[in-house]
């Protein structure tokens, strides 16, 4: 079956290479498709230690705590996304750790460029074949580590059942996220399974840049999708057209940075908008703005943003995404709301106290009464041995 795979896939690359150069184009996957053509040929005959893959910004950064623990060791760092790889750069560009960061190469290239390792760790749900099969070829005892299968998703996968025992097939053991995503991986034909928890509570979470609070509260829109920011908007000036929300200013952070300029027009209907960029590199930006809206539009502020908000909307929940990481805002005891869509991440939800969960419907009475919401907090950050990860 894996060859027929392979056949196929190359088939569809092969068709398919007009369209991924007219891609290749837009800024998106500018840097990306280029790199995954090619690996640097130096790395081919490199044997390395770990072999970790993860697909973009926030699992890179819930690979941080594992990657410290490695220590000494040689590793290599594959992603997908191009912010992925911005990332990774910018975490480790002055790490001590010897450590490899590259694109993930096609699957198809796969089999002529893979280099040795003696384990691989893929995070989550990136379940390339060619990927397991090649490591496991080189050697590599494999692990796919923070698994998870939602509910939703799972009736997707067994349709497929037959393909995923083939993949499952070459992957020697896997660390689920809870008892129901071993119990659906399990059918669709992992083996040697444990559950350890979401890897995500091993991280440490702390700013990297300290900003002063400004004179008005922050309430933020954290890692929106689209559709969302309206939403907010429409609730959150409606109460200021009704003289509420006067010692509170808006924060706009959309999840993709391919919406920085849709949301931002968006935002400039409502009330005067600021762009993130525009405050000077030179010195840190002060948040006692004249606009009546910030929208961050680079990568990275959102935790040192969270360390100064009264408020945190967390987007990706109001719509069907899954939900994102409430351990972020909750480190920092904001007043966290969240629709509950949230089925990507309901165990680390269980981990904080005191977050409220709503309908859409229900987002502009939340605003009413933000004042009387409690501060979140985490409840229990159970950290699980690295040493079940590493072995």
């Amino acid at each position: 079956m894996l060859l027929l795979y392979f056949i196929l896939a190359s088939l569809i690359h092969l068709l398919a290479l007009p369209f991924l150069l007219c891609l290749s184009f837009k800024a998106k996957y500018r840097l990306s498709f280029k790199k995954r053509f090619f690996l640097p040929t130096n790395l081919k005959n490199v044997h390395f230690d770990y072999w970790m893959h993860a697909c973009s910004v926030g699992e890179v950064a819930s690979l941080s705590p594992i990657i410290k623990a490695i220590g000494d060791k040689k590793i290599l760092l594959s992603v997908i996304t191009q912010t992925g790889f911005k990332e990774a750069s910018k975490r480790y560009a002055n790490s001590k750790q010897d450590i490899t960061i590259i694109f993930l190469p096609f699957e198809t290239l796969l089999p002529f460029i893979t280099p040795k390792t003696t384990k691989l760790l893929v995070y989550e749900a990136e379940l390339w074949p060619m990927l397991f099969f090649c490591a496991k070829k080189k050697g590599a005892k494999t692990k796919l580590v923070n698994a998870r299968i939602s509910l939703k998703s799972f009736g997707r996968y067994k349709k497929a059942s037959f393909f995923y025992k083939m993949i499952f097939s070459y992957i020697d053991s896997v660390l689920a996220q809870s008892k129901d995503d071993e119990k659906r991986l399990k059918e669709l034909g992992a083996k040697n399974i444990k559950v350890i928890g979401n890897i995500k509570a091993l991280s440490e979470i702390s700013p990297t840049k300290t900003y002063t609070k400004p004179l008005k509260k922050i309430l933020c829109a954290a890692s929106t999708h689209d559709g969302e920011e309206r939403l907010v908007l429409e609730s959150y000036f409606e109460l200021k057209k009704e003289g509420l929300l006067r010692e509170y200013m808006l924060v706009l952070a959309p999840r993709h940075p391919e919406r920085f300029k849709e949301v931002y027009n968006l935002a400039k209907t409502y009330s005067s908008t600021k762009l993130f960029s525009e405050f000077p590199t030179s010195i840190l930006p002060s948040f006692n703005i004249k606009e009546d809206i910030l929208l961050v539009d680079t990568l990275g502020e959102l935790v040192n943003i969270y360390n100064i908000s009264e408020g945190v909307i967390l987007g990706g929940s109001f719509v069907s995404v899954g939900g994102h990481n409430p351990l972020e805002p909750a480190t920092f005891h904001v007043k966290l709301i969240s629709g509950k869509e949230i089925y990507n991440q309901l165990e680390l939800f269980k981990l904080v106290e005191n977050a409220l969960l709503i309908d859409k419907e229900e987002l502009y009475i939340s605003f009413k009464k933000l004042d009387s919401i409690k501060p979140s907090y985490i409840k229990e950050n159970k950290k699980e041995s690295l040493n079940e990860i590493l072995s």
